[in-house]
């Protein structure tokens, strides 16, 4: 799948080798080009896929991402809110590094696709933020 680049990263041509000789990056990316793509822990361990990314509408930023881990050919899959400065983007392999053993993302907080939690509410988001040790975007 192609993804799209908006107007503000253009500079940032996939492949494109900067005058110090580093790899350039796209900036700005569509968010339905990342949905789907695979997420590892720095041991190359299958985390499971990025299901979603969640926008705080009146902040414009990004308040975290979804990630569906475990089942079996999606049924059964548990979900997980990911605070977004957690995963760092790999384009060159079109997925995301999450610093996290698996054993440690079976005991996260998560939830179900038919029971999501209040996302909007400050002591649920808190909660989360706090268990991967980062601080809540909204302080």
């Amino acid at each position: 799948m192609e993804r799209k680049v908006g107007s503000f990263a253009d500079e940032y041509t996939p492949g494109a080798q900067r005058p110090d000789g580093g790899k350039r990056y796209r900036r700005v990316m569509s968010a339905s080009t990342l949905t789907g793509d695979s997420v590892v822990n720095n041991q190359g361990e299958d985390l499971g896929k990025l299901h979603d990314i969640m926008i705080d509408t009146p902040t414009g930023r990004i308040a975290y991402a979804v990630l569906s881990f475990g089942g079996f050919l999606g049924m059964g899959d548990k979900l997980f809110a990911i605070p977004w400065d957690r995963l760092s983007l790999d384009e060159d392999n079109k997925r995301f590094i999450l610093n996290i053993d698996k054993q440690a993302l079976e005991n996260a907080p998560g939830f179900d696709k038919d029971n999501w939690p209040d996302m909007g509410n400050p002591s649920w988001g808190s909660k989360v933020y706090s268990y991967y040790g980062s601080r809540p975007y909204w302080d």
